[in-house]
């Protein structure tokens, strides 16, 4: 079973061949922590969580890179506002980022650099590409000359004019060329800054990237992931600073972006004010259902983020987590590893290094399955391949079925949860919301009226959880409950 990946350089899907095969790296542009992420910023987080999933599967070594941007104009101007140091609100944001796509199962990267941990890296970097005349000193600043990359642009596939109209910035008399960008720059008292052959000051954006890869996966890399808003400048720039730094060597195998999230049809943009915060959608849905819904497009395209899609999504979980409810007694077949492997063509070498503690996750799924997440992530076809098991596991409960079903959805990183506990986690339909505390203190006050023989005030208890949305049963371990869904 090999993947294949719709590579943005060459812009057609190509087989994955890895550098290494012992040691697959990749690397994902992470969030620049200065506030909440918003639910396009969660996009390639899922989308790059299921692929690290699936070459974890195929793979026996994979180190997966996600930074964190912690020194930004933005993190510099929220600070100020706030009057606190940038770390400080940084770290405020990184720890909220963490717990919010932990509700979306997203499994943590090998490795999370942070930015200002590698000022040395970046200074050293930036020295290597003035030695070799790819960027001069000019007033404090230190830029790139893209004239000297002969190359420039071979991402994007932009001319010229549409470099430099595309790379947002303004005019500076001491630039040689309209399009070089800045790897350095001075800071002023009242900024952030670090000691350097250049003067106090802070990085450009596109050399922390750069600096992070080389240190924690090398100068070339397998992958290079992120959003399709940052082909360019931003990769078109690293992809510069790279090849330029190592004497010509390619910087990443394959460039897979994703694509952008739309509301009604239009662009989710903070600038638009049409954003919706992970957070804010968190206090509504579970984190599944936010996964579900990203993972519902195929990645590279643009995926309309609506409420209706959100409704669809859950009912779609529910359906799953009802066949878990209804098979709960089918136990799943246990798993040979080594015949799990052969079923899915995994390589010798990744056979071999199959151990029973640290078995990656998927690796009972089934072929067609697997296949479909390998065909350029194809998640819808995975998914409705995942309710048609689902289906099939209705109709034949077998403990195979049972197996083939979890390891798939454990792929997907989907049904991480017990059906009663995603039933009580569900948003209220009801009249009014009530919190699990209530409802538990409102089962607890009806058992006693039972004890009591009080049934009036027992079957009143009843019917105000029915109202609020809240369906009980009574077995024989006690009453449970869970929210119905509209």
């Amino acid at each position: 079973m090999e993947p294949f990946l719709h590579d943005t350089l060459t812009q057609d899907k190509r087989r994955f061949e890895p550098l290494d095969p012992a040691r697959v790296t990749m690397y994902v542009c992470g969030p620049t922590v200065y506030n909440y992420i918003h639910i396009g910023n969660a996009r390639p987080v899922v989308v790059f969580d299921t692929l690290f999933r699936l070459l974890r599967l195929c793979y026996p070594q994979v180190v997966y890179a996600r930074n964190i941007t912690d020194i930004d104009d933005k993190i510099n101007a929220a600070a100020q506002a706030e009057g606190v140091p940038i770390r400080e609100l940084a770290e405020r944001y990184a720890r909220a980022f963490h717990e919010d796509i932990a509700q979306l199962n997203a499994l943590p990267p090998t490795v999370e650099p942070y930015a200002t941990d590698h000022i040395p890296q970046i200074i050293a970097l930036i020295e290597r590409l003035i030695a070799r005349g790819h960027a001069y000193v000019a007033e404090g600043h230190v830029l790139f000359h893209v004239p000297s990359d002969p190359h420039y642009g071979i991402l994007s596939k932009r001319k010229r004019d549409e470099l430099i109209a595309g790379a947002r910035v303004e005019p500076a008399p001491y630039k040689r060329d309209p399009a070089d960008f800045v790897l350095w720059k001075p800071s002023p008292p009242e900024l952030p800054g670090w000691d350097s052959p250049w003067g106090r000051g802070r990085p450009g954006w596109h050399i922390e990237c750069t600096a992070m890869i080389e240190t924690h996966l090398g100068q070339t890399i397998d992958i290079h992931g992120g959003g399709q808003d940052l082909i360019f400048p931003h990769h078109e720039n690293e992809i510069a600073q790279g090849t330029c730094a190592h004497g010509g060597l390619t910087y990443a195998r394959y460039w897979v972006h994703n694509g952008y999230l739309t509301i009604h049809g239009e662009k989710m943009s903070k600038s638009l004010g049409n954003f919706r915060t992970v957070r804010e959608l968190l206090a509504r849905y579970p984190g599944e259902v936010l996964r579900y819904a990203l993972l519902s497009g195929h990645y590279r395209k643009p995926l309309d983020f609506t409420p209706e899609l959100l409704e669809q999504s859950l009912h779609a979980l529910d359906r799953l987590y009802t066949t878990l409810a209804l098979t709960e007694s089918v136990p799943a077949a246990p798993l040979n590893p080594q015949a799990a492997a052969e079923r899915l063509e995994l390589s010798p070498e990744r056979r071999a290094a199959l151990v029973p503690e640290a078995l990656p996750h998927g690796l009972g799924a089934a072929p067609e399955f697997v296949a479909a997440l390998a065909d350029d992530l194809n998640t819808p076809q995975a998914l409705a391949l995942l309710h048609e098991a689902a289906a099939q596991l209705r109709k034949d409960p077998t403990p195979e079925r049972k197996r083939e079903f979890l390891a798939a959805a454990e792929l997907l990183g989907l049904l991480a949860d017990t059906p009663q506990s995603w039933r009580q986690r569900l948003p209220a339909q009801g009249e009014e919301t009530l919190s699990e505390e209530r409802i538990e203190a409102l089962i607890a006050e009806r058992a006693a009226a039972r004890r009591d023989r009080d049934f009036a005030r027992a079957d009143a208890i009843r019917d105000e959880l029915k109202r609020a949305g809240i369906q009980i049963e009574d077995t024989p371990s006690g009453t449970v409950w869970r929210r119905a869904l509209a």
